[in-house]
């Protein structure tokens, strides 16, 4: 059992504050993703679960046991890194070995230990070469691996495939949902990369600038974002963010009118999904605007315009065909609407 509690867990340098008060149980055999951009204390949390960072405040613990003062190799965690940190004179064999030497666990295991982290991760032709003769996603795996046949309770994951190109991490992404899925060991993987977040984590943390902006599940996340900064991150793409103002349970901004919203009067932040919203051929759409671009996905058409100095958009069949200027018509009904106060938080209305 593997169980992580972070309490009230900061990081600070001085007057900057790097994490501040981190408060999560994550559960054994969990695998949690820290989702944020570049700076917002994601890597530096994961750093101070393995102990390669003091914490400033707070406490860590795993299986119960405080580790704020345990050196990184006595907390029993594995880390992959973006980098690989391969060693290179090693061959892919050698560098799989290598935790198991270091450790002193009985040699007379180290081949099955090694045989079965390399075939979990398909890299039985490769044992032989020096990393230096491998693609980046078999560098990848020959890290994957060198971290599971320690068999550790946790295992952390920096921004794994960062390096990797888009097909590679397409593959390798879900290599790692498999293997998480066959290990079962409480995993905690950082990326700034929203799709990666969505489809490899039970749970989510959404992070800026240290603080904490919401957990949950990816479909929680995705479909009640807790304020705009986590409706403008997760989502490809974002969630339609228009500034205007609520009278009368009616919505009004630049070419937008929309009714039939439970809202005080004042000035709010609409948001909707583009895949919720349509096209209304009959020109009757809560939006009516010229159309900034078109974009062809292959499955549909993305279609934008602007709405004050916001750019909206909606999904539309794949075979529509339109110019730039072209006069759109959108149909927004107020249930797939969500309303955040017009602050700089932008926390949600309504709950």
């Amino acid at each position: 059992m593997a169980e992580i509690q972070l309490r009230n867990v900061g990081k600070r340098w001085g007057s900057f504050v790097g994490v501040d008060n981190f408060d999560l149980t994550i559960a054994d055999k969990e695998f949690l993703v820290l989702l944020g951009p570049s700076g917002c204390g994601k890597t530096t949390t994961m750093r101070m679960i393995a102990g390669l960072e003091d914490v400033t405040e707070g406490d860590i613990t795993i299986d119960g046991r405080v580790v704020n003062d345990l050196e990184p190799k006595d907390r029993d965690v594995a880390m992959v890194f973006q980098s690989y940190a391969l060693y290179p004179n090693m061959n892919v064999y050698e560098n799989i070995r290598f935790p198991l030497k270091v450790r002193g666990i009985d040699p007379a295991t180290h081949d099955e230990k090694v045989r079965r982290a390399s075939a979990m991760v398909e890299l039985d032709e490769f044992l032989h070469r020096k990393p230096a003769e491998l693609s980046g996603g078999q560098r990848q795996r020959v890290a994957l691996a060198r971290a599971i046949v320690r068999e550790p309770n946790v295992f952390l994951m920096d921004e794994p495939l960062s390096n990797l190109d888009a097909k590679l991490r397409v593959s390798t992404r879900a290599q790692i949902k498999n293997l998480s899925h066959e290990l079962a060991v409480t995993t905690i993987y950082v990326t700034h990369d929203q799709i990666e977040a969505m489809t490899l984590a039970d749970r989510v943390v959404v992070m800026k600038r240290g603080v904490v902006q919401q957990v949950g599940s990816p479909t929680e996340i995705y479909d009640n974002p807790a304020n705009t900064f986590v409706a403008s991150f997760i989502g490809s793409p974002a969630m339609n963010l228009m500034d205007g103002e609520v009278k009368g349970g009616v919505f009004s901004a630049q070419h937008t009118r929309i009714g039939g919203l439970t809202a005080p009067d004042g000035p709010v932040t609409l948001g909707f999904r583009a895949e919720d919203a349509a096209l209304a051929e009959d020109g009757q759409g809560q939006i009516n605007a010229p159309i900034y671009t078109l974009e062809l996905l292959g499955d549909a058409t993305m279609v934008s315009i602007r709405i004050g100095g916001a750019l909206v958009s909606v999904k539309a069949d794949k075979n529509f065909r339109a110019e730039i200027d072209d006069m759109v018509s959108i149909r927004v009904p107020a249930e797939i609407c969500h309303l955040y106060e017009a602050t700089e938080d932008g926390a949600r209305i309504g709950g």
